[in-house]
């Protein structure tokens, strides 16, 4: 998911404001619905595995590792549902370049999160390989 998230962030996101203002509505829309079949699913399991480490823990996950581990994917969800998915609702209906800075802007959120996330899922895979 970061190489994902890093990609829409820097590439796929910024490159929305170049498509022609008379086709972006379709565009918004089919974007919505082949992103959420490539994301969808990982994100789920991403979160029921993330709770998993929680109640069951592992030798070499730290109670609080997990614990911060699960608050960040939840901060993901939660910013997915609050902040990115209003901006594409509001963009599906026409494109509005105040709308898409905010989109872009607030993206950043789950770009930093996941990459943090990243970051502590290699420390854990560090321990369980040494």
């Amino acid at each position: 998911m970061t190489g994902l998230i890093w990609f829409v962030q820097i590439v796929h996101y910024p490159l929305m404001a170049s498509i022609e203002k008379a086709s972006f509505v379709s565009y918004e829309l089919r974007h919505r619905r082949l992103t959420t079949y490539i994301v969808f699913l990982p994100m789920l399991l991403e979160l029921l595995s993330s709770f998993a480490l929680v109640f069951y823990p592992s030798a070499f996950i730290r109670e609080w590792e997990a614990v911060l581990g699960a608050l960040m994917v939840s901060l993901i969800w939660l910013s997915t549902a609050f902040l990115q998915l209003p901006s594409h609702t509001k963009l599906a209906m026409s494109f509005e370049p105040k709308q898409h800075s905010q989109l872009v802007k607030t993206n950043w959120l789950r770009t930093i999160l996941w990459t943090f996330r990243m970051f502590l899922i290699m420390l854990w895979l560090f321990r369980l390989l040494a």
